[in-house]
């Protein structure tokens, strides 16, 4: 019965965060918010609210390991196996932007949980820290953005045109509340019911956490990236990815380690580097070249099994 209530909790994640992004886009489209602060910011953050409440849960519950497991995981999958396939499904455009802004501050917030992790525990400061970094991330893409439309208002239109609008604003509304009720109880049922797995199979918390519970949680990431791919949409397929590796550290952490200081030695320097490993591979495939190749995808794929090959391993 758990694995039939996992599989369930999946699905009401998966459909808890596309009502979540669909009212928030509509939403931003109808007070005219700029387009790159959408994709980069609400549909990032509402594609990330799986992790945000499994961890916020699972920190205030004590269960340190499984949090910290399921925002590492959670970013490792969106590198290794979510841009991955994008890339093989449809090479993935490099944007400037990313490549100047968004990728390096994906990397600088990996590198700065490795150091904050160094004692094996994130206090309420550091929490504090990363939450601030991400409060002052978004106040720059907004500012940022507002002026660059000016620039491109063409490019404006385009973006504006993509997101589809409900017929009022209440139902986007509904929408925004609907699908945060389900983020809750689909959330709930995951780590609820993954932890007795885990246990029956003698898997360690942090093991489930970067492995099921991660997986699960990444689900709405991975379909909108798919789907953005196979309609050759590309720039969303990447900032989806990259947005939502940012806020999982920044905003995750930042919030659960508020609510409970989060403390393990279950998670060791190996989890934390390779997430810092995969985002420079990242950072120097857009470097050599406009577009992250087929051949590349397949790079990320390997570099995830990799991983998991060296974890048993070791």
């Amino acid at each position: 019965m758990e694995i039939v209530w996992l599989l369930l909790s999946l699905v009401i994640l998966y459909f808890g965060a596309e009502g979540l992004v669909s009212g928030a886009s509509s939403l931003a489209k109808r007070l005219a918010v700029s387009p790159l602060v959408i994709g980069l910011t609400i549909v990032s953050i509402g594609t990330s609210m799986p992790e945000l409440v499994v961890s916020s849960k699972a920190a205030l519950a004590g269960q340190s390991a499984l949090s910290i497991g399921n925002v590492l995981g959670s970013n490792m999958f969106n590198v290794g196996i979510i841009l991955g396939l994008s890339a093989i499904i449809y090479p993935v455009l490099v944007k400037r932007q990313l490549l100047k802004l968004d990728v390096p501050i994906m990397i600088f917030s990996s590198i700065l949980f490795l150091i904050f992790f160094l004692d094996s525990r994130i206090s309420r400061i550091e929490s504090g820290l990363m939450l601030l970094i991400f409060i002052s991330y978004i106040i720059y893409l907004y500012l940022s953005s507002n002026k660059d439309s000016k620039k491109t208002a063409e490019d404006k239109s385009q973006n504006i045109e993509d997101i589809k609008m409900s017929k009022h604003w209440v139902l986007d509304l509904i929408f925004i509340l609907v699908g945060l009720l389900g983020l809750v109880y689909g959330s709930d049922l995951l780590v609820v019911n993954s932890v007795i797995i885990a246990e029956r199979l003698g898997m360690s918390e942090a093991l489930i956490g970067m492995t099921i519970v991660a997986t699960g949680t990444s689900m709405p990431e991975l379909a909108t990236s798919v789907v953005a791919a196979i309609k050759k949409r590309s720039d969303i397929a990447i900032g989806n990815v990259v947005g939502s590796n940012i806020f999982n550290i920044f905003l995750i952490l930042g919030v659960a380690g508020l609510i409970h200081p989060i403390s393990t030695t279950e998670i060791n320097y190996f989890d934390s580097m390779f997430v810092v490993l995969l985002g420079l591979v990242l950072w120097l495939f857009m470097k050599l070249s406009t577009r992250i190749t087929r051949w590349q995808g397949v790079a990320f794929l390997f570099l995830y099994a990799l991983y998991f090959t060296i974890k048993t391993i070791i």
